[in-house]
């Protein structure tokens, strides 16, 4: 039993833990006076030598929190995925009648009701996804920053729009309400990364360009594409990509799908983030003005009365 726990929590183990499968009192002591066990925080040790790996610090942190931890915030979006960089500091929910001496490294937020964030069977004990984005975008400093946290976790499928739609209605006070909500309806349409919200709400609607359909799927051999923005009656496709560069092989599956879209009778335009958040507008008429040279009767209009496209 002691062996079995030890080996869940990736060598670590509290001292009540240690009493609760049978070790001694004078056991433990021994353990930690030979050095077989180090303490890592509090009455929380490691049971073996060397540096502590990632996994062995987030269960001392769960343990040290005691009663109801669970991982969350950042720390849970690194286990579940949705971010690839690791956090400087581990944050954990604890219920909201517990008061935690400050840890070094750790962030500690209280929550009234903190089970029903709870995984049903994640290890270590962390948020539910949905719970994971909706508070990391109450951590937000921008709601771009916000947004882009929503539209992640849908693009690389580790939920669903309705899902948080579902988990923001359990929440009495959320920050920017309409806003997610409005963002979840385009996220459901394809709007899988910010730029896309951003291509979507300051290119397309805010000059009237028609409207595109969003993460359509065209057979390659092997597989399929999937095109960020297609506009199929005007033969003409929009990449949209916020990375600054690309390792060689993307960028030749990228030259693939052009070269494809122009055997096809396609154009493709390809905009980065600093072409669609400060260039909206020059976009904007590149853009219509393809799809007026492939049929498109209408005109685009100006955001503002400063829009370039207000110009005659």
């Amino acid at each position: 039993m002691f062996q079995e726990l030890v080996r869940r929590q990736h060598g670590v183990v509290s001292r009540q833990q240690a009493y609760d499968c049978g070790l001694t009192k004078a056991q433990v002591e021994h353990q930690v006076r030979t050095g077989r066990w180090r303490p890592m925080a509090g009455r929380v040790f490691a049971t073996f030598s060397g540096v502590p790996p990632r996994e062995a610090v987030l269960w001392a942190a769960l343990l040290r929190a005691g009663r109801g931890a669970m991982l969350s915030h950042h720390t849970a979006a690194e286990l579940q995925g949705l971010t690839d960089r690791r956090h400087p500091a581990v944050h954990l929910i604890v219920p909201g009648d517990r008061r935690i001496r400050r840890v070094p490294g750790v962030v500690v937020h209280l929550r009234s009701t903190p089970e029903a964030a709870r995984h049903p069977t994640r290890s270590p004990p962390q948020t539910r996804m949905e719970e994971t984005v909706l508070d990391l975008t109450q951590q937000a400093g921008t709601l771009d920053e916000a947004l882009g946290w929503v539209a992640r976790a849908v693009g690389r499928r580790l939920t669903r729009p309705h899902l948080i739609a579902e988990a923001m209605r359990w929440r009495a006070k959320l920050r920017w309400r309409a806003e997610l909500r409005a963002a979840l309806a385009d996220i459901a349409d394809g709007c899988h990364s910010l730029l896309e919200l951003r291509y979507l709400r300051d290119v397309e609607r805010a000059h009237r360009l028609p409207a595109g359909v969003r993460q359509a799927a065209r057979p390659r051999r092997g597989g399929r594409w999937y095109d960020d923005v297609h506009y199929p009656r005007y033969r003409l496709r929009v990449e949209l990509d916020g990375q600054a560069a690309h390792p060689a092989d993307r960028r030749w599956r990228d030259a693939g799908r052009d070269n494809a879209a122009a055997v096809a009778g396609e154009t493709t335009l390809r905009y980065g983030w600093t072409d669609t958040t400060d260039a909206a507008c020059a976009v904007a008429r590149q853009v219509a003005d393809v799809l007026r040279r492939n049929g498109w009767p209408g005109l685009p209009h100006p955001c503002s009365p400063t829009c370039p496209l207000a110009d005659p």
